[in-house]
Order: structure tokens, then sequence, then C-alpha cells
């Protein structure tokens, strides 16, 4: 697909996707949802990528929102539809089944925030500003916001957000648990990029595989949870890294895992 609206760009085994309209601080439109789509089922695809690094372009927004003036011309039926469409393209993201990393640079409101809460990590950047503005719009969440955001901070705080339509700062988002951890600016990408290395260097199976117990088995009772881990578990013993990461401990040396 050729892409007007992001940027996508490999560097070794990490993906990184650039939401790229800072002239309207990087505001989510159709085409701009469609082409993330296309671009989170390509890294889904690839096997070369096992992890995403998801930012916006520009001093000002990872992404303010969605786009108003495409939002204004929308009737109960296409607004439906653009809904499931938004919720369809962080469905790719959250079960692709490779850890992504939301690098939060500046405003992540409305469709911002829902995107971040779709990826595995967030960090944001000290002036972040992170919010559910939609209320003020006469509307709710649409991409997921009402559902991942209550999972992520408890249902009381998510709607305290939804239903003031407040921003709150890097640090008041850390503090609640909606972001994982709080940089200055220019450390931003650097940080990112620091975490993806230090779960690149692990068993890629077992990366999958607890991606899987944990995505899966929270949406279970605990009792199915625990079978699926124990299923996942069990797997794992069939792999050739399981071996090498078990000799290497004993051996006191670093594993070298191939994904076999």
């Amino acid at each position: 697909m050729n892409y007007q609206n992001i940027l996508y760009e490999k560097k070794g085994e990490i993906a990184y996707v650039t939401i790229n309209r800072p002239q309207v601080l990087n505001a989510l439109n159709g085409a701009t949802v469609e082409e993330l789509s296309s671009a989170f089922e390509s890294a889904k695809n690839d096997t070369e990528v096992r992890a995403l690094i998801i930012t916006g372009s520009g001093e000002k927004a990872f992404v303010a929102g969605a786009d108003i003036s495409e939002l204004a011309t929308k009737d109960p039926q296409t607004a439906k539809e653009t809904a499931f469409a938004g919720q369809g393209m962080l469905e790719i993201l959250e079960d692709m089944g490779k850890p992504s990393i939301a690098a939060i640079n500046g405003f992540a409101l409305g469709g911002g925030c829902e995107l971040a809460l779709a990826c595995t990590f967030r960090i944001a950047a000290e002036n972040a500003k992170i919010g559910q503005p939609e209320v003020k719009l006469g509307l709710i969440p649409g991409y997921g916001g009402t559902q991942r955001l209550a999972r992520r901070v408890g249902s009381s705080r998510a709607l305290m957000l939804i239903l003031t339509g407040d921003h709150i700062t890097a640090e008041e988002a850390y503090r609640i648990g909606l972001v994982d951890k709080v940089v200055v600016k220019d450390q931003l990408m650097m940080e990112a990029e620091t975490i993806c290395k230090k779960i690149l260097a692990q068993g890629p199976a077992a990366v999958v595989f607890a991606l899987q117990a944990i995505n899966h088995g929270v949406q279970m009772t605990l009792k199915e949870g625990l079978h699926l881990e124990a299923i996942l578990f069990g797997l794992l013993y069939a792999t050739e890294d399981r071996i090498e990461g078990l000799n290497a401990f004993l051996q006191k040396r670093p594993p070298v895992f191939k994904g076999k």
C-alpha cells in the first residue's frame, strides 16, 4: 500500500509506525485508519518484524483525536461503520502476537488515547496530555476507549476521564496506571527502543505465548486462564529455544535463541 498519512519503516526486527499528519495534530481520518490497518497487517505477517513502536509526527501530538471535519459528515449508520473500522484496526494491533510500544510524544486524545491503549506498553514524554474528550462533542469513545480504558485503570477512573472529558498529564497517567513510564521528550524513542531490544533478546516463542496467555487469559475465569497457561507452558517444551535457554542458564552463559 502506498501510504499518504503514515510512515512505515523497519530497522532490524523493529517496525516503526508514525502517524504523519502534523498539520492537523495527526488526527485520525478514515484514510489514516485504513493505512494503519494495512501497516499492522504487514507487521503481523512479516516474520522479520518482532516488535513495533508507534508514535506521531511533529512536536505537539501523538494523535490528537479523530478528524472532526470528517466526523461532522457522518450519520448513524456511517458513524457505526467508522467505529467498527477503528475497532478493527486496533484489534489487529492488539492481537498480532508481537509487542507494541506507544511512544506518546504529545497530545494523545480521543482516538490517540485509544490507539495507545491497544499497544502492549505506553511510554509518555513529560509534556504529554492524555484524555477521552468525546463527550464535549456529544459523543463517546468509539474505537474501544470505553472498554480498554476501564480495563486498564478501573471503571471509576475511566468514567471520571470519559464523563468529564478532562486531559491529564503524563505523571497523572502514570499514577493511575494508564502509562507505564514517563521520560523526558528527547529520550522517548531511545527508551522505547531499549525496551524493545530487551524483549527481542528473550525467547521468541516465549514472548508470543506470554502475550497470548495474558491477553486472552484476562478475559477468562481464573481456572480457564490457568489451564491456558499450562497448555502454553507445555508447548514451549517442544521448542529448541527452551533447551537452549535452560542449558545456557546451567552453563552460566547468555542464551542464543533461534526462534525454533
